[in-house]
């Protein structure tokens, strides 16, 4: 898609090149490898966790402090800008998926609509600051704001979506 819109120029050049550096592999034994996974595996768990206890304090505020007919009346299946207002939340903050889980379980019971909620969830993992900052170092501003603009259309589609097939089948 990226070729056919002609945005490939907007790439940067050792990305296109595709060449890494193999000079330095090492090969590893079965015992390095372990201790290797091992080394990677609390380097993620120790990333991760915080966004996770985030995410958990802010599902628990909003389950204990934010009243139920608010979340439903903004967020909820037959607001017309919960879907779009969920991203446009969700877009600043960082979390990985596991993180939004609780936010997202205290929203559904508070009466938010599947769509707003997927949205919220999709904008967060996908749009998320940091993640804007990596892909800004491998592409140019003008891809960069395509993959935005492309990426924020998606996620309301799909959340408009869910919140129909909420409607119909719920």
């Amino acid at each position: 898609m990226i070729e056919k819109t002609g945005l490939d120029d907007y790439v940067a050049d050792f990305v296109k090149e595709g060449t890494t550096n193999t000079s330095n592999v090492v090969k590893l034994n079965k015992r390095e490898r372990l201790n290797y996974a091992k080394e990677q595996m609390l380097g993620t768990y120790k990333k991760v966790f915080p966004y996770i206890l985030m995410g958990i304090l802010l599902g628990a505020i909003i389950h204990n402090v934010i009243p139920a007919t608010f979340i439903a009346k903004v967020l909820g299946s037959n607001s017309w800008y919960g879907v779009i207002l969920a991203t446009l939340i969700g877009t600043p903050m960082y979390a990985d998926i596991f993180g939004t889980l609780p936010v997202a379980e205290a929203l559904y019971l508070k009466g938010a609509g599947l769509g707003s909620i997927l949205a919220f969830m999709m904008s967060v993992t996908a749009l998320s600051l940091p993640s804007l900052i990596m892909l800004k170092r491998v592409v140019k501003p003008k891809l960069l704001l395509a993959f935005i603009i492309i990426v924020v259309v998606g996620i309301i589609l799909i959340g408009y979506g869910f919140n129909l097939l909420e409607y119909f089948w719920l």
